[in-house]
């Protein structure tokens, strides 16, 4: 096996929509360019500092004519505030239009006050992730849809076997093993109380572990790990370009009530997980993380670092020129 590695954004550029959606569209181009496998794209609504894209089907259809060969994923549509059955058609018709590359990432979080405005509540949205789920996957399974003659056109059985699951729970892990999809681990996770300063693997070796064991014989593993990673030419300027993103970031967080352990620029990066610098440095930081050695899939984002779309772009060259072969090297899950 060699892993795939993608590219990641949440769309959080700090300019205008239009323009966050031309430069979200070239830095796919560039990834697609410097041979990464799959771009991947964030759904939020309302709040734009927060994630730009509350269409990512729509974006995607975009991207799509503009590319050729790399796969486009949504990492994650929030099932619960939406039509399962247009989502479902929707991403028919868009897996038609991008010859076969869809790839569909969904999960039952978001911000808790988005779901009011979508007739939801926030404490429902497990039973509402998994009642729409079911009708999505019988929909591209080909199931009649609340009459004998309705069936999903176009059809697209083959997207009910791209189907990968965000979760932070090994319930979560273990329900995407039997399903037969996809297991999505985020870049960074919340801490136990009494565990806060817990390294991330030793949070996600644990939903690897249940989701191999849970998974079907004769299913494949599919298991993805998203990882912020700014790499620049020099670590003193990957530094001083990601330290005002991620103090925001530390403010943030502290604004919600939250501890941080620390205040010092390291401190903050080790807390929310961020691999910053020259190569060296950042391949020596993701070195320490034994969940990469276990996935089929990395992916890499800038954020909550705020790159420039130049340095944005220069970070993608480098991953691409001097981490993938590393980090494609073969290896089976386990």
């Amino acid at each position: 096996m060699t892993r795939r590695l993608g590219f990641f954004t949440r769309l959080l550029d700090k300019v205008p929509a239009k323009q966050r959606y031309r430069l979200a569209t070239e830095q796919i181009q560039h990834a697609e360019r410097c041979g990464f496998d799959n771009a991947w794209v964030a759904q939020h609504h309302f709040h734009q500092d927060e994630g730009g894209l509350p269409s990512p089907l729509l974006f995607l259809a975009h991207v799509a004519a503009l590319t050729r060969h790399i796969r486009l994923g949504t990492a994650i549509i929030t099932l619960p505030m939406e039509n399962a059955l247009r989502v479902a058609e929707d991403a028919a018709v868009l897996d038609q239009l991008a010859d076969g590359r869809l790839e569909i990432g969904l999960g039952s979080g978001g911000t808790p006050s988005s779901f009011h405005s979508f007739g939801q509540r926030f404490e429902a949205r497990g039973v509402a992730f998994a009642e729409h789920l079911h009708t999505l996957l019988s929909a591209w399974r080909g199931d009649s849809l609340g009459h004998p003659d309705n069936h999903l056109y176009p059809a697209a059985t083959q997207l009910a076997d791209r189907v990968w699951i965000a979760t932070f729970s090994v319930e979560g892990a273990v329900r995407a093993a039997q399903g037969g999809h996809g297991l999505m681990l985020s870049r960074t996770q919340p801490r136990p109380a009494d565990q806060p300063a817990l390294p991330l693997d030793a949070l996600q070796n644990p939903l690897i572990d249940a989701y191999l064991a849970a998974l079907p014989a004769g299913v494949t593993p599919r298991i993805l790990a998203s990882r912020t990673a700014f790499v620049a030419d020099s670590t003193a300027y990957a530094r001083q370009v990601a330290e005002p993103g991620i103090r925001q970031q530390a403010q943030q967080y502290r604004a919600g009530g939250h501890q941080l352990r620390g205040e010092r620029f390291d401190d903050l990066l080790a807390q929310f997980d961020a691999h910053v610098g020259d190569v060296a440095t950042v391949q020596r930081s993701l070195a320490q993380d034994s969940t990469l050695l276990r996935v089929t899939d990395i992916s890499f984002q800038v954020h909550s670092v705020e790159p420039s779309h130049a340095d944005t772009l220069r970070s993608i060259e480098l991953i691409a020129e001097h981490l993938a072969p590393a980090l494609r090297a073969a290896g089976e899950p386990r």
